[in-house]
């Protein structure tokens, strides 16, 4: 998970610092500040916090040049843009770290504001106040996928998951049952959605922050739009069975919990039967992401045997 270690002090006249401080102008009263660098561990690219000593003020930089990932081969400019324009698209419908600026010269670098706070992870591991923090989640992302709502492409959801079945390198034994599990479910018309919407797409519990009574959602490089809803509660759901399941050895507190999440996402009774059955789906998604990771084999063949369960499931 995430954490930061100081790694460097920038002094006046170096040319990143005067850049943050050209695109922060009034916010930083004391233009000779020191500014401490800060590593952020545990993301897919070189990730830092710039703190302005004295300023109580601190900013995010995400450098897409810097990959140190599992993902090594993308068009870095590209995804640079992209997130800023997503960021820019989201920041008046949920809260997130406000995007200040990008630069392509310094290493494709994207600006945003530090939001320091919980992180719904913090919040698994101890479980106290799990169950509203999760109701957090599920207004939030209900806010995003309302406002964003589109033309849904359901052959955008299909190649997405081929695509972490590719990643994956699976044995062609294995590849061949996903294929054929997926093809069934291409088939099924009881979960098709009549609207698509701009999902978040990264829900590691890392990337949503409490802080002051408020929620504030991290990382938003995969999101993308005319996507299926449940993508992103099966992807919460899958975090949640996960931890609970395979690290804490619980399974009714998984299923307690993804019901709680699931039931105050829904508008209605009807929508939470539909969310249900979509819900399988994407957990094996959620599932199988985590399987590029770096995970033991007892881990893995837990990952491959719950994925493969959830993509049998009959409703």
């Amino acid at each position: 998970m995430v954490s930061e270690h100081r790694v460097n002090i920038l002094k006046p006249g170096t040319v990143f610092r005067d850049w943050l401080l050209d695109v922060l102008g009034d916010r930083i009263h004391n233009k000779d500040c020191d500014v401490v660098v800060y590593k952020i561990k545990g993301a897919s690219h070189n990730v830092c916090r710039y703190h302005f000593k004295g300023e109580g003020y601190s900013v995010v930089a995400k450098f897409y040049a810097e990959p140190t990932g599992w993902l090594r081969h993308y068009d870095a400019v590209e995804s640079m843009e992209r997130e800023f324009r997503t960021l820019k698209k989201i920041e008046s419908i949920i809260d997130i770290p406000r995007p200040l600026a990008i630069k392509r010269e310094f290493d494709c670098v994207l600006l945003t504001e530090y939001t320091h706070g919980k992180s719904l992870y913090s919040y698994m591991k101890a479980e106290k106040d799990l169950y509203s923090k999760l109701t957090a989640v599920a207004h939030l992302l209900r806010m995003l996928h309302d406002q964003t709502r589109s033309e849904y492409l359901k052959d955008l959801e299909f190649a997405h998951f081929h695509k972490v079945l590719d990643q994956l390198k699976l044995h062609p034994t294995r590849r061949e049952m996903f294929n054929r599990l997926l093809g069934d479910w291409w088939y099924r018309r009881d979960w098709d959605s009549q609207q698509g919407c701009l999902i978040h797409n990264d829900e590691n519990p890392v990337n949503y922050v409490f802080k002051h009574d408020k929620i504030y959602a991290l990382d938003f490089e995969s999101a993308w739009e005319h996507a299926h809803a449940v993508h992103d509660l099966g992807t919460v759901a899958a975090e949640l069975k996960n931890h609970f399941e395979f690290i804490e050895k619980n399974r009714e507190r998984s299923e307690q919990y993804i019901g709680h999440f699931i039931w105050n996402y829904s508008s209605d009774e009807s929508e939470f039967h539909w969310i249900t059955r979509a819900l399988p789906f994407f957990i094996g998604l959620g599932l199988l992401r985590m399987a590029r990771l770096d995970l033991g084999a007892e881990h893995r063949d837990y990952i491959f045997k719950e994925a493969e369960a959830c993509l049998r499931a009959k409703q």
